[in-house]
């Protein structure tokens, strides 16, 4: 079964492919090698014969018949390990002198160059390969002068069987580091289809492994770890909402049918039946503010708001909310400072940053004891931008400045006060949505809000309103 899974994976195939090719271009190599080897040997053969021909030819024009015998016969004399090989026949085909045993059948005397199986007289009954060129000479006689080309057959043979070698190892060696490649790879993907199945089966703490490597299945892995993580935490943060929302909205729900009914079973009275539907509002004036404190969350950790993302002045955007609580401020006795310097420019989602700003004020204004001071100030910094929201009330212990962060997290000291636990939860779906550094901080006495962004450049039509406002004044 493994051995199948492996010879239908994409990478063996991928890799048997990749032997193939190699493969061609080994054989076309080889066979450029061949091929230029014995035409090189063969024209080195046919060289030697025309030299040994001039040679005769010479003897020949200066001594005549008798005296190309005499050389031939000298020639040949040299023992049958000589690679020249000579016949000089009469009109009859009878040897009159060389070393071969008789004229070959398929010899055509034209000169032309011919390969031919020949009988060497001193070299038993096993023939020759010889290269040659044969003459008809006057008086019927007839000249054979030739090479042995027995090397050239050996390194033929010898080249043929190295090439049959080197496919032989290339394909070996391509299906063996195929097999292991294949395997390999089978075995991480099956690592990672091993993890999806249990995250599909519940399981969302699993997480791909990783060998160290820092390879591209490593790199892989890390990015799906990093999304399994944010899926995880979604999915964690959507059954505590479920769990949260069930039970905050218990009560109201339960206080107002209760009044209903109450007011529903006494007499007809219109005065306690326009009490009970004040009440009935205002009940579901709060459960409508918490669903919408859901939504502007989920739209913030959705990250879909991250396309609407702008270039604004975030010195407008606070100083609109700073004035919008001045008049809730003065009615609770305290002073609303602001220190916002302008403009400041960065990339952000102008509404959820203004409800997250809200959310901020409102939380410092309402546990800010009277007669005390909270401070709006905005900083710009190198590349960065820094808002900060300071009051003066009990402040926030800093074991628990994580976990008010968290969606229905109420602190014992804050039951006293409504609300629904979502105002912080927002302002760090929101810092999180514009990649920016949220943090809590002691005040001494109360609670300091540092919210860091990143600096944008203003768009020319920015620029070119600030300087026609500046021009203006």
């Amino acid at each position: 079964m493994q051995i199948l899974r492996i010879s239908n994976s994409a990478t063996f195939r991928f890799a048997l492919a990749y032997v193939a090719l190699f493969g061609v271009s080994v054989l076309l190599l080889f066979g450029f090698i061949y091929w230029s080897t014995i035409t090189l040997i063969e024209g080195q053969v046919a060289q030697t014969v025309a030299a040994e021909i001039t040679g005769l030819e010479e003897r020949y024009r200066n001594e005549g018949i008798s005296g190309l015998e005499e050389a031939i016969s000298q020639r040949s004399g040299r023992g049958g390990e000589a690679e020249s090989v000579y016949l000089l026949t009469d009109s009859n085909y009878n040897p009159v002198a060389g070393n071969l045993r008789n004229w070959p059948e398929t010899a055509i005397a034209d000169g032309r160059w011919t390969v031919l199986p020949l009988y060497h007289r001193e070299r038993g009954d096993e023939p020759i390969l010889v290269g040659a060129r044969s003459f008809q000479l006057p008086n019927g006689y007839r000249l054979l002068v030739g090479r042995d080309m027995s090397a050239r057959a050996s390194f033929q043979q010898n080249l043929q069987e190295a090439l049959a070698w080197g496919l032989g190892v290339t394909l070996a060696l391509g299906l063996g580091g195929g097999w292991i490649f294949g395997r390999n790879i089978l075995r991480r993907v099956d690592a990672v289809a091993e993890t999806s199945r249990r995250i599909m089966d519940g399981d969302l703490s699993q997480r791909v492994p990783r060998e160290g490597g820092n390879d591209e299945f490593d790199r892989l892995a890390g990015n799906l770890n990093r999304m399994l993580e944010r899926i995880e935490a979604l999915m964690t943060g959507m059954r505590l909402v479920s769990d949260s929302l069930a039970h905050d909205l218990r009560s109201p729900l339960t206080h107002l049918k209760g009044r209903i009914e109450l007011t529903l079973l006494g007499p007809p009275d219109v005065e306690s039946y326009r009490q009970t539907l004040e009440q009935a509002l205002s009940e579901i004036d709060t459960i409508q503010t918490t669903f919408n404190a859901l939504l502007a969350i989920a739209e913030a950790e959705s990250g879909v708001s991250r396309t609407r993302l702008e270039t604004l002045d975030l010195s407008e955007v606070l100083r609109d909310v700073q004035e919008l609580y001045e008049p809730l401020a003065e009615d609770k006795g305290l002073r609303l400072r602001a220190d916002i310097e302008t403009p400041v420019y960065v990339s952000g989602h102008r509404q959820l940053l203004a409800q997250a700003f809200a959310n901020l004020l409102d939380n410092a204004i309402k546990y800010s004891p009277q007669d005390s001071q909270v401070l709006v100030s905005l900083t710009p910094q190198q590349e960065q931008v820094e808002v900060t929201v300071a009051d003066e009330g009990e402040g926030i212990p800093e074991a628990d400045r994580k976990r008010v962060l968290e969606r229905f997290v109420r602190l014992d000291t804050a039951r006293s006060e409504p609300g629904s636990g979502l105002g912080l939860s927002l302002v760090a779906a929101v810092a999180r949505l514009h990649e920016s550094e949220l943090a809590l901080e002691d005040n001494n006495p109360g609670l300091k809000v540092r919210w860091v962004f990143r600096e944008a450049e203003k768009s020319s039509e920015e620029e070119a309103s600030s300087d026609s406002s500046a021009n203006g004044k």
